[in-house]
């Protein structure tokens, strides 16, 4: 019995743990050896394979299906992160024989050309890539190699990377133009205390908690609006005076919508995000193009109406607020 064993000397084979990782997942063995395009007795030996390393077993073989053991619980956090560290470790391997490349992500709403547009004139011979990420993705995304510098708004997880602040966009309150507060020169979270705000289906705690201000100073809860699919779904809710939103201010609204700004409340921070430690000499350089480029970009003006673009801020209307309400 694998439990009754010396584990071996030998290194793991990252193509054991990688099997182990997909029954864990898939269970039964068949449905698994599927997955890994296998047949279920080469998979069955594989796994066999793993527990005669380990010295353990890992599942247990009843007539109900295969079930972990309490050594193959707490094995399995560990092998997820030793595949993910593998392919950590590839990708930075693969990034550092191409010096001359690299990859910049950026928020949805947010302009990075300037930016983008410097580091090219400064170098001519790199390949520059840009690619828009969702809220919720720059720490992912830098993680694991598919960019190497995001310019995106804050909160998202920041350990493992370096973060250059760049500017600030105060938050508005987005109203129905016959809201009691749309003649408000500015309103305070104790204006909107018993708004409702919408909340979006699968949305990133982090983010939903900043945009909702949830919890409230106060430490209670923002009021629930209705629950929706997408934010785009919110804008006929608040212009019908069933929620009212937070934002960024942007430079057009719908007409039956108005943006006031909202007092007393963190601003939305837009950041430069980078691996910690990357030597990669496109990165510094667009950190320092980014600093001159977008670092002053000027807060814009809130209310009805077609508003001027100010450097950094995309020209997007209503339907783009990608993270109010969320």
């Amino acid at each position: 019995m694998p439990d009754s064993t010396s584990p071996s000397a030998e290194p793991l084979d990252l193509r054991l743990v990688q099997s182990f990782t997909v029954v864990a997942e898939h269970r039964p063995f068949g449905r698994a050896a599927e997955a890994l395009h296998i047949t279920q007795p080469s998979l069955s030996r594989q796994i066999h394979r793993l527990e005669q390393h380990l010295g353990v077993l890992l599942f247990e073989r009843t007539s109900q299906g295969n079930h972990l053991t309490d050594a193959g619980e707490v094995f399995l956090p560990l092998a997820t992160d030793l595949l993910r560290a593998a392919d950590r470790a590839a990708a930075a391997t693969r990034a550092a024989a191409r010096p001359g490349r690299i990859t910049i992500g950026h928020s949805p709403g947010l302009i990075i050309t300037p930016a983008v547009r410097e580091l090219r004139h400064q170098h001519p011979e790199a390949e520059v890539r840009t690619t828009q990420l969702t809220p919720d993705e720059p720490h992912p995304a830098l993680l694991a190699h598919r960019v190497d510098a995001v310019i995106a708004r804050l909160p998202f997880a920041t350990d493992g990377l370096d973060v250059t602040p760049l500017y600030d966009e105060p938050r508005v309150v987005v109203l129905p133009l016959d809201h009691r507060l749309a003649d408000r020169a500015s309103v305070t979270l104790a204006d909107i205390a018993d708004e409702p705000l919408p909340k979006v289906r699968g949305a990133d705690p982090l983010q939903s908690a900043f945009w909702r201000i949830d919890p409230r100073p106060d430490g209670r809860p923002a009021p629930d609006g209705p629950l929706i699919d997408t934010v785009a779904d919110q804008f006929e809710l608040i212009a019908g005076g069933q929620a009212v939103t937070i934002s960024v201010a942007t430079p057009t609204l719908r007409p039956d919508l108005t943006a006031i700004p909202l007092d007393g409340v963190e601003p939305s921070h837009i950041v430069l995000a980078t691996r910690a430690g990357d030597g990669n000499r496109l990165v510094a350089a667009f950190r320092i193009c980014a600093t001159r480029a977008l670092s002053h970009a000027s807060r814009m003006p809130t209310g009805t109406g077609a508003q001027p673009e100010a450097p950094g801020h995309a020209p997007v209307g209503t339907a783009q607020l990608l993270h109010a309400g969320l």
